[in-house]
């Protein structure tokens, strides 16, 4: 995958702006997010907050990637209505450490969002992260509710089944795009992990991405591309998901893994944590042909940190 293309290849979109603001900048952090995009650093153990530092400490770091006066939006899955036990959205304490450590690093900014599929209050109150992020108390930190002003149409210039879609202004516009999913199965998907994280940075009718889904996952992944995918492992969903709610589904795995390439994550993931073959989940597949990132795992430097 060629990074440095990537700058020069930016999307445009509609909506009274010319052209969109680059993600990215050829700095220091972006070579060192390229080094690293092959390799998925994995961290294990209780102190849940401890292991995103633990598990980032093998790429670099956070200073790797997020550089002082950067504004930083920082994803994780705020989609469903569960408590914290019910493994549905991502663990309240693994986003409150990302945003420290962004903070840590130097960002001016940090935005927390997500578009949740139920009630935007009742999901990020239930699931822990409003309050864990308030709980930071930085005037520079922002957990926000999607505003439906801020959706934009993105031309998808790779896109092989969706040309055209609806992405989030403040994600488009970040220097640094942190994507934090939460590991468990889908009843489409088969899986959802990083790439398939993407569905809450979009706006529109979202049940017409589920036509050919695996495609659109990996066509909406080449307009947003994370700076750094952080996966929170440490209670599992392993049946029922994507929403779920009965405890007997959700398993502890105590893990959160780390890479800068989410082809590469989603594929460790899909063997490690729920024993499938990545070819065999559409939305890696496909996002690999895409030139996303890496699939074959011979090719992947798993380190436990």
């Amino acid at each position: 995958m060629d990074r440095r293309k990537f700058v020069s290849d930016v999307v445009l979109w509609s909506a009274g702006i010319a052209a969109a603001t680059p993600l990215f900048t050829i700095d220091q952090a972006a070579l060192a997010a390229e080094s690293a995009a092959s390799t998925v650093a994995v961290a294990q153990g209780k102190d849940y907050a401890g292991l995103v530092a633990k598990a980032l400490e093998p790429l670099g770091g956070m200073g790797a990637f997020i550089k002082k006066g950067m504004k930083v939006v920082v994803k994780p899955n705020i989609g469903f209505d569960r408590n914290v036990a019910q493994g549905a959205c991502t663990h309240p304490e693994v986003v409150k450490a990302t945003v420290k450590l962004a903070l840590d690093a130097g960002a001016a900014s940090v935005l927390v969002f997500d578009n949740p599929t139920g009630d935007a209050r009742r999901c990020y109150d239930n699931s822990g992260i409003k309050a864990a992020v308030e709980s930071i108390k930085d005037d520079r930190v922002v957990c926000a509710y999607a505003d439906s002003r801020k959706f934009v149409p993105v031309d998808i210039k790779k896109g092989k089944s969706l040309k055209k879609y609806q992405f989030y202004k403040d994600a488009l516009e970040a220097d640094a795009y942190i994507n934090v999913p939460v590991a468990k199965t889908h009843g489409s998907a088969k899986l959802t992990l990083a790439l398939k994280n993407i569905m809450g940075a979009i706006g529109g009718q979202r049940g017409q991405i589920h036509w050919s889904l695996g495609q659109r996952i990996a066509d909406l992944n080449t307009v947003i591309r994370p700076r750094l995918n952080i996966l929170d492992a440490t209670r599992v969903m392993v049946r029922n998901g994507p929403s779920g709610g009965d405890l007997a589904d959700v398993k502890a795995m105590d893990t959160v893994a780390a890479s800068a390439d989410p082809v590469a994550l989603d594929a460790w993931a899909a063997r490690a944590l729920f024993g499938m073959e990545p070819k065999d989940v559409d939305a890696i597949r496909l996002a690999a042909e895409l030139g996303l990132g890496q699939i074959d795992l011979a090719k992947v430097k798993v380190i436990k940190a």
